[in-house]
């Protein structure tokens, strides 16, 4: 999925699932099934459930996407 492609969000986290993967809540009030982005598991960023997130997400599926980045609370 190239960057110009992809759809950007902001969420928060609302639950982790096994295999590094979370569910994330979105504005618009839908959730959204997503993994952790290369460079965030490359850095050991750790997500934990009420972290807010960037999530990028496919035109194509909008159920699925990819964390890029965990704000600072």
């Amino acid at each position: 999925m190239g960057k110009q492609d992809a759809i950007e969000l902001e969420g928060t986290v609302t639950e982790l699932l096994p295999n590094a993967m979370f569910r994330v809540a979105v504005p618009s009030g839908h959730e959204i099934l997503a993994t952790l982005a290369g460079n965030m598991r490359r850095n050991r960023i750790r997500v934990l459930a009420g972290d807010r997130v960037n999530v990028e997400v496919s035109p194509y599926d909008l159920t699925r996407g990819r964390i890029t980045f965990r704000h600072k609370n």
